[in-house]
Parts: structure tokens; C-alpha cells; sequence
């Protein structure tokens, strides 16, 4: 169905996502608060325990496991954290979307645990990390995608590769259906 005379209807895509990506001035830090609670971050600053602890880190969720360069797992951390380990590739092939769903629940568990905080890391805290946070506040805090990447580049630089953006994109517009399902079914009853 086409839109109304005088809406036009308004379709992202991944170069409008890129656009306004690269308006983020920030400088790429080690680890920043991105919400609250919610910590984006490199390798470096998760093989920080004592940073960690003193943070008040509760859950670590590495979207780098098993990567080169990325250490961690649950006996790495002991009882101190919560450990979760996703094996994502930074590539134009990997399909980070079938973890979108296990990501955000980690990291909702995370924030309903007693004194809950939650670093999300990959190698650099640009790509893989940032695009789980975003799925996290599209499927938990129900934020269209702009909305969430406007938010989160306010707090820190990220850049999530194309692939990346394509999955959110897709995820975005799943969670329209969903809703705009669930407001017709509203209408119905």
C-alpha cells in the first residue's frame, strides 16, 4: 500500500546508517558507559579485572571468543563475572544476527542481577560489540535503529561494518511488523 498523500514513508539504508555514523566525533576510547550500566569496550580493557572489578562489572559478554587476540572464558574470570562467549568474525560474511536474540538476553539478565553491569567487548570495541548493543536496545528498549545509534554515538566512537548495519536494518524492520501486528491485534479486540 503506498504511503499517504503528504507522509512519505522513510527507508534506511546502510549508507544513511554510515552518514550518520560518521557524524560521531568522539575518539575511540578503551571503554565507555554507553547506557546505563551497559560498557562497550576493547580487549584490552576485558583482560582488566582489577579495572573490571573496580567498575563494578558484573557480566562480560566477548563478541571476539576464540578470536586471536582475544582471551576469555569463564575459568579467565572465575567467580568474579559472569562469563558469555560469542565467536563472531568482523567480516562481510558473518552472520551476527542469529546471536542478536542470546546477546540482548544476556544482557538483560545482566541488568536485572543485583548491582548489574555489563561490558560488551570485541577486539577493538567498534564493530561486533557495538552492534550487539544496539541489537539489545532494538529488541529490549524498543528503539528504532537510528534512535539507538544516536544514542550510542553520543557516548562513544563505534562503527559497525556493513554487514553489520544490513543485519540491524533487517532487524529493524522485523520489530516494526511485530509491533504494527501486535497494535492491529490490539485494534481487534
Amino acid at each position: 500500500m503506498p504511503p499517504e498523500k503528504g507522509k512519505r514513508k522513510e527507508y534506511l539504508t546502510v549508507k544513511d546508517l554510515q552518514k550518520l555514523l560518521d557524524t560521531c566525533k568522539l575518539h575511540l576510547s578503551e571503554m565507555d558507559e554507553v547506557w546505563p550500566n551497559i560498557y562497550i569496550g576493547n580487549v584490552a580493557a576485558a583482560q582488566n579485572k582489577v579495572g573490571l572489578l573496580k567498575l563494578g562489572i558484573t557480566h562480560v559478554l566477548n563478541a571476539a571468543h576464540s578470536k586471536r587476540g582475544s582471551k576469555g572464558n569463564q575459568s579467565f574470570y572465575g567467580n568474579d563475572f559472569v562469563y558469555c562467549g560469542i565467536p563472531a568474525d568482523d567480516s562481510t560474511h558473518f552472520d551476527l544476527d542469529v546471536y542478536f536474540q542470546p546477546a540482548a538476553d544476556f544482557i538483560h539478565r545482566a541488568l536485572k542481577s543485583t548491582n548489574g553491569k555489563v561490558l560488551v567487548h570485541c577486539i577493538m570495541g567498534l564493530s561486533r560489540s557495538s552492534t550487539l548493543v544496539l541489537a539489545y536496545l532494538m529488541i529490549y528498549r524498543q528503539l528504532t535503529l537510528k534512535r539507538a545509534l544516536h544514542k550510542l554515538i553520543q557516548k562513544r566512537a563505534i562503527y559497525p561494518n556493513r554487514n553489520f548495519l544490513a543485519l540491524l536494518l533487517d532487524l529493524d524492520l522485523q520489530l516494526k511488523r511485530k509491533e504494527k501486528r501486535k497494535c492491529q491485534n490490539c485494534q481487534i479486540l
